[in-house]
């Protein structure tokens, strides 16, 4: 099987490819190459605009996955026009020209951020869509406009992924257990502005296997689907970061709790997930910990900022 990946050198294609490449698949990827390219050897790399694809750069091709856009709210909010370019408009264009070109499956990575503000609801993909932020809406607009090219010939099945967190080649400390462990282990306190908010949390590794799981359903198969580790308070995430750092460093770590009020607030069902593609989570915020303790000597550099995805956005001439 062939596939095309849009943004496939970003930190969930850098753990997601060598997986598919172990299984056999054959890869292609289309990327800015903002953060560099951490992918293995011999990968295939288009260094591209998504919106410099044509129809036929995509004939041949069995399946097409969006993972490319902006990946967080601090650079949908420090450019909104952007944000909605390349988070509502380009996953939009890609599907149209995926199906022009007769490609049967187009996955789009979408985001749990669509929710906006729950009050103590579990929500599941019938749930009311509120956000206000550039982020999540235009989350929810590329999702819909994937949605809507669905046909008997077209699959297409949407991610609305929680909060990503854990070790990536291409690493990022701007991700809620990341940060809260880097702040951990650079100054000895883990900072949590509100301690009774909700997060999902999805482990980098159970989001490369929700992708697979999704590119090896039937073709029958399509759909908005929750995916997640596991539903959190953003105080639990600071205990368990705090206990851990502790423990990897030998040292006391403080606690300290801000009290500031936010209005993205959510918790999810992926029961949806769980019966129709059978992703079934292996980890949880203690295993996401574990391995970015394994894995600390390569980005113990807290100063680079490539892992600060606001950073080097802010410096690209766009």
């Amino acid at each position: 099987m062939k596939i095309l990946i849009a943004g496939g050198a970003g930190y969930i294609g850098s753990v997601l490819i060598p997986k598919l490449i172990e299984r056999g698949y054959d890869i292609e990827i289309v990327d800015l190459l903002w953060f560099g390219n951490h992918l293995p050897e011999g990968v295939k790399i288009i260094q591209k605009d998504v919106f410099d694809l044509h129809e036929n750069d995509l004939r041949g091709f069995d399946q097409v996955i969006f993972l490319a856009g902006l990946s967080n709210d601090p650079m949908a909010e420090f450019s909104p026009s952007t944000n909605f370019i390349y988070n509502a408009a380009a996953p939009a264009y890609l599907g149209y020209i995926a199906k022009r070109a007769e490609v049967s499956r187009y996955i789009h990575g979408g985001s749990c951020s669509v929710y906006g503000y729950t009050v103590n609801e579990l929500y599941d993909e019938d749930s009311p869509t509120v956000s206000n932020y550039p982020y999540g809406i235009s989350k929810l607009q590329g999702e819909k406009a994937a949605m809507q090219m669905l046909d008997d010939d077209f699959s297409v099945i949407c991610f609305r992924q929680g909060t990503v967190s854990g070790y990536s080649p291409r690493m990022r400390l701007d991700l809620i257990v990341n940060t809260m462990f880097k702040t951990a282990c650079e100054n000895r306190e883990v900072i949590v502005n509100n301690a009774s908010i909700w997060r999902p949390i999805l482990s980098i590794q159970d989001a490369a296997n929700a992708y697979i799981r999704a590119i090896e359903a039937s073709q029958e198969i399509s759909g908005i689907f929750n995916i997640a580790s596991g539903n959190y308070t953003v105080g639990e995430v600071g205990d368990m970061v705090q206990e851990a750092a502790q423990d990897y460093l030998g040292k006391k770590v403080k606690l300290t709790i801000k009290h500031i009020q936010d209005f993205r607030n959510y918790k999810v069902s992926i029961d949806k997930a769980v019966n129709m593609l059978s992703f079934k989570p292996k980890h949880e915020v203690d295993s996401i910990l574990k391995e970015l303790v394994e894995h600390f000597d390569e980005f113990k550099d807290f100063s680079n900022e490539n892992y600060y995805n606001i950073k080097v956005f802010k410096s690209l001439d766009l």
